[in-house]
């Protein structure tokens, strides 16, 4: 009975489910924010590179370096029994598993360089402060597909299948009282939808198709963060030990990182710790214990893999870059890029560099009106939040999206601060606007404006023969929530229209 292996799939099943919840459960009324954070605070590839990119210390980097440092002990056992990524990749190659081809000990090796090559990018790149971590990050990966997609797709079939059921066959008993407490549970999060969810979609479908192609590509060949673990797990106290061995090549066949080499010899860094090779051992002599001091296993063959004095020499070489960034590359000039952040975001420049795209702020937002950018906010702003009050508006009592930002993107503005931000302002389309251009009574947008002085205001004037009351905006007083566009009847233009702070 394969136990190490059960209670490893155990681990990895048991986290699964945790992070899903996690993200569930990040909804309103808030419960998790703390725990949603934490997802992303022990991402040392997100927080340390963000915090370099921006030359600040994010609160819960200790976390990330305390994972680094259970790395060192431990090995790659995020990448094997944790990463949720790394599950899925496992559950998608199941079946290839069975059937795989042999790669040869060249293959293997050319397939560990690319991602520690990815990984000098990005760090290189957060030194002259631009930070692309989130890029390919797994738990960033993760979570916006999970908070973007899969959320909304099965909580918004689940609601329709209880409905359609409950109409159709007058189900208004049990069925019926079951339904109402799972909208209280499991399906009261808010359905919303997501422009260019598509694309995440996508992203990770490919992800989890490519292990047909090769077991665990993903994770050999492009994961940043494995990348990272695989620096700090070269001289990990646990290691792999064999003591007998025939050269049957069993073990390294059935290796799904590729880690296993020959017989006694694998590395060390490449090793998610999975137990195969326990198991598909014939002599049973494979084992993994704390090292021993005089042990000189798994010790890399010159020129097979990167190793961290090779990693740290290139990183070096680029060194006179620190502190220096591309202004045209990092920094929005006034008015260029036309879109609203939410309340708290820092500068434009600032922000696009701090945002991970996780999808956080964007799971959480009550009214739905935080959507991912494509390329409006030019390719330094792909898939941060906007505002978009065709769609929603910012709820004025509401401050969850700085509650859920992980690296302060978003500021967590104390409520009555957030209330006063300024995301943009209102503007009345007086050819649009159907008091203006009809001279009809409308006072939607007044009525809905949740100032307590009222940012849109009523003044009477005399026209076309009658006393009429037309709308105008206090500037002073709007703070560009956009309810007043959201709700305005005039379609498909709104005749008030919020336009971003710049």
């Amino acid at each position: 009975m394969k136990k190490l292996v059960l209670i490893r799939s155990a681990f990895q099943l048991l986290f699964l489910i945790l992070f899903i919840y996690i993200l569930w459960a990040t909804t309103y009324p808030l419960q998790s924010a703390i725990s949603s954070r934490a997802l992303f605070i022990v991402d040392p590839l997100v927080m340390i590179l963000t915090s370099l990119s921006e030359r600040v210390l994010l609160p819960g980097l200790i976390f990330s370096v305390a994972m680094i440092f259970l790395t060192m002990v431990l090995g790659r056992f995020f990448c094997g029994w944790i990463c949720p990524m790394g599950t899925m990749v496992d559950m998608a190659g199941m079946s290839r598993r069975r059937r795989g081809k042999d790669l040869t000990l060249r293959q293997k090796q050319m397939l560990r360089w690319p991602k520690f090559i990815i990984l000098a990018l990005i760090f290189l790149l957060a030194l002259a402060g631009i930070q692309v971590a989130w890029v390919l990050d797994p738990i960033v990966t993760f979570a916006r597909v999970i908070s973007l997609n899969v959320i909304p797709a099965v909580t918004g079939f689940i609601d329709a299948a209880f409905q359609t059921m409950i109409q159709r066959f007058g189900l208004y008993g049990g069925v019926y009282d079951f339904y109402r407490s799972l909208k209280e549970g499991l399906l009261g999060v808010n359905v919303h939808f997501f422009a260019n969810s598509f694309d995440t979609l996508m992203f990770f479908l490919a992800v989890m198709l490519s292990t047909w192609l090769i077991l665990r590509l993903w994770c050999r060949m492009l994961c940043p963060l494995g990348a990272c673990y695989a620096l700090s797990a070269g001289a990990s106290l646990l290691e792999r030990q064999v003591s007998r061995c025939t050269s049957c090549g069993q073990c390294a066949r059935q290796c799904r990182m590729g880690a296993i080499e020959k017989g006694t010899v694998y590395r060390k860094e490449e090793c998610v710790l999975c137990m195969d090779c326990v198991y598909v051992c014939p002599e049973r002599s494979t084992t993994f214990s704390w090292k021993k001091p005089s042990a000189a296993v798994s010790d890399p063959v010159k020129g097979q893999g990167v190793t961290r004095g090779q990693f740290l020499w290139l990183c070096a070489s680029a060194w006179a870059a620190l502190g220096i960034k591309d202004a045209a590359a990092t920094q929005a000039a006034p008015g260029a890029h036309p879109v609203i952040r939410p309340p708290g975001a820092l500068p434009e420049d600032k922000f696009v560099n701090t945002c991970v795209r996780c999808g956080n702020c964007m799971k959480v937002c009550i009214t739905n009106v935080l959507q991912p950018v494509l390329f409006e906010a030019g390719a330094a702003g792909v898939w941060t939040p906007k505002m978009v009050h065709e769609i929603g508006y910012c709820e004025y009592n509401c401050q969850l999206c700085g509650d859920v930002c992980p690296t302060g993107a978003i500021t967590k503005l104390p409520l009555d601060s957030k209330k006063k931000w300024k995301v943009g302002l209102a503007e009345i389309e007086h050819t649009a606007c159907l008091a203006w251009k009809d001279n009809k009574e409308c006072i939607v947008c007044e009525e809905h404006c949740p100032i307590p002085d009222k940012a849109i205001v009523m003044k009477e004037a005399f026209y076309a023969g009658k006393i009429m009351s037309r709308p105008h905006v206090e500037k002073d007083r709007c703070n560009g929530c956009g309810i007043c566009q959201n709700k305005c009847p005039v379609v498909p233009v709104r005749a008030i229209r919020v336009n971003p702070k710049v």
